[in-house]
């Protein structure tokens, strides 16, 4: 397959199969729907959840990717549970970065409840610089792509809040969100399963997860809102563009 043909835009990474459609899926789906491309990027397989198994997740994070509209989805086989900064989960990031070549990064916050969300956030920050770097050498030695640094990253919510930068509102494709996130029935609310109770499989979880995604609605002026930092000032074209609550 030629390079281009991996090119995507938008590129967000996760540490496990579904945490980029619990925090991010709504604007991934915005942004297909608006015309352009996006990748997901899952650093592990999940193997150390509770619910379900290797293959079960695979398969539903196949049709999650599907029903967001995401053009590719990739895992990088980094051992669940420990997500660290290394050369080697290093090269293997930057590979994925250099790969798909996206415009933007969608990643962890730095700080969670998850130790390997934030790890996860380290990893991407650290391939983000590297892989714009042309002398950058793949610690096990294999030839990479060429070089080639996104432009911008902008850092997604999970267990924690924050102040964001910015809100993307969502409402249009909060449906298409709501479909990938159960696309995960092993992990999510199920009366039939006869799998151990976790956080995520609590019924009153995914309604959590709508009350947040109201709240920051609600502060744009919108129904359904996704919370983002960003690192760097953010700009806006037009003063009239801006989505706020009316006075």
């Amino acid at each position: 397959m030629k390079q281009d043909d991996q090119k995507v835009d938008i590129l967000a990474v996760g540490a496990h199969p579904d945490d980029v459609e619990l925090t991010c899926g709504g604007t991934l789906a915005r942004m297909v729907k608006a015309g352009h491309t996006a990748a997901i990027l899952d650093l592990t397989r999940g193997e150390m959840g509770t619910r379900g198994t290797v293959e079960t997740r695979a398969g539903e994070a196949k049709e999650a990717g599907e029903i967001l509209g995401v053009t590719r989805r990739m895992t990088l086989d980094i051992p669940d549970g420990s997500v660290t900064v290394n050369p080697e989960n290093i090269s293997r990031v930057v590979s994925a970065f250099r790969t798909y070549r996206p415009s933007i990064l969608l990643i962890p916050h730095s700080e969670d409840r998850h130790p390997d969300h934030c790890n996860a956030h380290r990893l991407c920050r650290e391939a983000w610089f590297s892989s714009g770097l042309k002398n950058f050498k793949s610690a096990d030695g294999l030839e990479l792509p060429p070089p080639h640094r996104p432009d911008v990253f902008f850092e997604f919510m999970q267990w924690f809040e924050f102040i964001p930068s910015f809100i993307v509102d969502v409402t249009e494709t909060y449906d298409l969100k709501k479909r990938a996130i159960l696309a995960f029935r092993s992990q999510f609310y199920d009366p039939n399963s006869k799998e151990p109770q976790t956080k995520l499989s609590q019924p009153q979880f995914l309604e959590l997860l709508e009350i947040r995604a109201r709240a920051y609605g609600e502060k744009i002026g919108a129904r359904y809102g996704e919370p983002f930092f960003s690192v760097s000032p953010v700009g806006v074209d037009s003063l009239f563009h801006v989505k706020t609550v009316k006075g």
